[in-house]
């Protein structure tokens, strides 16, 4: 467990999440004593600038014109299939892109390396749709990512491209191709 919070992000970056998700639609803010019990009972530091944006901005979103909204810290999206219990403490498996639909390789446990994909070093932020999920990244080299999983593989967001959250969020709202 990152045991040290990131530094804080600074205003500017903090007014830019505040512009990118209107107050209108966003639930309360859970304050940094909330944020701090939920990190200390799933045995992970949340990654900046999520943990002051849940903390500070809103605690998830309703949907909106271009997306399905932000699911509030620890929630699943109604169409979650995940199989095994989440594990936000535990190593995110991937540290690059990985097709498994395309993958021939025969290794023998790829259901399970799929599970903890899906399980792993992770918390929710939203569903792409039915199928794909956007993930921010807890643990391990790819902490403070956000990733795409769906039903065929998993990808850094968008298009093998690495992004934190303040960059997937800002582009989300804008609406730009690939993000949602």
């Amino acid at each position: 467990m990152t045991k040290t919070p990131d530094p804080r992000p600074d205003e500017a970056t903090l007014e830019e999440l505040r512009a990118a998700v209107p107050a209108a639609r966003r639930e309360p803010a859970l304050g940094y004593p909330a944020v701090e019990a939920w990190e200390a009972e799933n045995g992970v530091t949340l990654p900046e600038p999520y943990r002051s944006f849940v903390a500070e901005v809103g605690n998830g979103s309703a949907p909106g014109p271009r997306d399905a909204g932000l699911q509030p810290l620890g929630q699943l999206p109604a169409c979650w299939a995940g199989g095994e219990p989440r594990r936000p403490d535990a190593v995110f498996p991937l540290e690059d892109e990985w097709i498994w639909e395309d993958d021939e390789s025969g290794e023998h446990d790829q259901d399970a390396r799929i599970d903890a994909v899906f399980s792993r070093g992770s918390i929710v932020l939203c569903a792409q749709d039915t199928r794909a999920f956007w993930l921010l990244v807890t643990t391990g080299p790819q902490r403070g990512r956000v990733w795409l999983v769906a039903d065929v593989g998993a990808s850094p967001a968008p298009d093998g491209e690495p992004a934190g959250f303040a960059e997937w969020i800002r582009r989300r709202q804008a609406g730009d191709d690939g993000w949602g």
